[in-house]
């Protein structure tokens, strides 16, 4: 197949729910394009084995940040997934929606028709909710959302020292009411990872009009001031694929921009130090970089309740075989159960600050782990100020990108993560905790001022990987915006941008849900559809927000 109406680059959220979308009528075909290989097999299918697929080279693009000059010139690991699924294939599994204000926030920065009431008929629509709040969640989506079983007891002491600690509790965070503590959604149907993939790209492929390329893109061809098909690489050849209506990129916040300035689309003045003749002087192309940040806070846990046992390879093993054989037990679930969305003062209209709890204190890649039962909550403040960018490094294709967070920029982080360090000490320190807290791990209770808190985020603070805003979404009047509110690449013809790339804004919480929706709307504006009528419902804001934290 050399041909199909629309071309996506990339099988990630976005790009999977575009491809389901597209082909659902029937009346065109779609050509996915996907240099990463298949997601059969445990690694990828098991929840709970999360930490493996992003730490193998099959799955992952595998790219670092340049030096970070405010974390101790750290390069920061930022995977991003290369397989069937993209990164839905190999993150936490950890289901958020975003806050209201921020999509509200989205419509302030140009992104018309992206505010709350708009893009809420988007979320229903792409979910089956199991045991969210009726009338504000999807009932018959191809994206099952669920609860964790909860049995472990530190689940629920987290929650009960939120609420002890004088936090609002919610039943429902992605419902009508986000702030507080509560039960964590993950993107799992009956035990196995409901990535992307598997809720939209395989259902798609089982129509007749849809083909999955396993390929190298290269770059957009652009004739004429109109992207006309997609020049890829595949066994080796280097071959043109046409595209009769669009090409649609959804590669990524870091592949997104490097494709479009491979095709000439972006800052004129880079892309001609990189030899590449400009097609559209686009100066917004890889600005705007933005991420979430955290640490871990590790506590000893003086009973053997955590997931510590479980550790050693034998026992690994045995969940494993249990999962192999049932879909159930350990193997079933990420472990991020119990969560928290927190504002970090008086006058805030939504939260900032995220918890994610975990009842075993490991690193992400599950190699540094605490000699002891312990328990963990990976904290972090949502909402920095901080830029970066992705720039090209030669104009090679398959060279990796330039990547610079430029973390910790922005002063009002320092004092953010500093305050995130006192209050998760404070509720770590609440009555409910006293059965089971033991000394702390990290940062360790002699780091106390300001200087000891700073040097230990600087060693510490990792990305949640969560990048966005690289091709950002605006007014086409908007000299930085890089796409319309119908998501066209302004200034070229035919191609569009639909993933996490085009956030104008991060949105305070984890990027596959709203990377996913971000799909299932682009979609409807491709096939020139009336958007899904406006929400006329309205979230709960806290009555004690102007004076209190809580």
């Amino acid at each position: 197949m050399q041909n199909a109406d629309y071309i996506i680059v990339g099988s990630g959220s976005a790009g999977s729910a575009l491809a389901y979308r597209l082909s659902e009528d029937g009346k065109h075909t779609v050509m996915v394009l996907e240099y990463g290989g298949s997601d059969i097999g445990p690694f990828i299918q098991m929840p709970a084995a999360l930490a493996w697929p992003m730490s193998m080279k099959r799955y992952n693009w595998g790219y670092l940040s340049e030096p970070e000059p405010n974390l101790n010139n750290r390069r920061i690991t930022a995977p991003r997934g290369k397989v069937i699924g993209g990164s839905s294939s190999i993150n936490g599994l950890v289901y958020v929606r975003g806050h209201a204000e921020d999509f509200n926030r989205w419509e302030e920065l140009g992104a018309r028709g992206w505010a709350y009431a708009d893009v809420l008929p988007y979320y229903k629509r792409m979910e089956t909710s199991h045991g969210g709040e009726t009338g504000w969640r999807g009932t018959d989506g191809p994206l099952h959302v669920q609860r964790g079983p909860v049995t472990n007891p530190l689940f629920h002491a987290f929650i009960q020292a939120g609420k002890q600690a004088g936090f609002e509790l919610t039943e429902d965070y992605n419902g009508s009411k986000q702030e507080g503590f509560g039960l964590m959604e993950q993107t799992i149907h009956n035990g196995r990872r409901w990535s992307a993939a598997n809720a939209y790209l395989r259902p798609a492929m089982k129509r007749p009009n849809v083909s999955l390329v396993h390929c190298f893109a290269r770059k957009i061809v652009i004739e004429n001031g109109r992207a006309t098909g997609v020049e890829i690489e595949r066994n080796g050849k280097i071959e043109v694929v046409k595209a009769n209506r669009e090409v649609i990129l959804s590669a990524s916040s870091f592949n997104s921009p490097k494709l479009l300035m491979l095709s000439g689309v972006g800052p004129a003045a880079h892309l001609k130090d990189m030899g590449i003749e400009v097609k559209a002087d686009r100066p917004g192309v890889g600005a705007n970089l933005q991420d979430h940040m955290e640490f871990y806070f590790q506590q000893v846990s003086t009973k053997p309740v955590s997931l510590y046992s479980w550790l050693p390879w034998f026992w690994q093993g045995v969940a494993g075989a249990q999962w192999l054989l049932s879909k159930g037990g350990l193997g079933a679930s990420n472990q991020f159960e119990a969560c928290a969305f927190l504002r970090s003062a008086p006058g805030l209209k939504q939260p900032d600050i995220q918890y994610h709890f975990l009842p075993v204190a490991i690193s992400y890649d599950g190699k540094a782990a605490a000699k002891s039962h312990g328990f963990q909550a990976h904290v972090g403040f949502n909402l920095s100020k901080s830029r970066g960018s992705v720039t090209l490094r030669s104009g090679d294709a398959m060279a990796d990108p330039v990547i610079r967070f430029n973390y910790m920029s922005h002063a009002e982080d320092w004092e953010k993560f500093r305050h995130c360090v006192r209050l998760t000490r404070a509720i770590f320190g609440q009555k409910a905790f006293d059965e089971f807290r033991g000394p702390e791990i990290q940062p360790g209770a002699g780091v106390e001022t300001d200087e000891q808190i700073d040097a230990f985020l600087r060693e510490h603070l990792e990305s949640a990987y969560h990048p966005c805003g690289t091709c950002r979404m605006g007014a086409a009047s908007d000299p930085m915006a890089v796409v319309d509110p119908e998501t066209r690449v302004i200034g070229v013809d035919g191609l569009r941008v639909a993933d996490s790339s085009i956030f104008p804004h991060v949105t305070y919480g984890n990027l596959n849900a709203p990377s996913i929706m971000t799909g299932e709307k682009a979609a409807d504006h491709i096939l020139g559809r009336q958007p899904l009528a406006r929400s006329n419902q309205e979230p709960w804001t806290n009555p004690r927000a102007a004076v209190s934290d809580r």
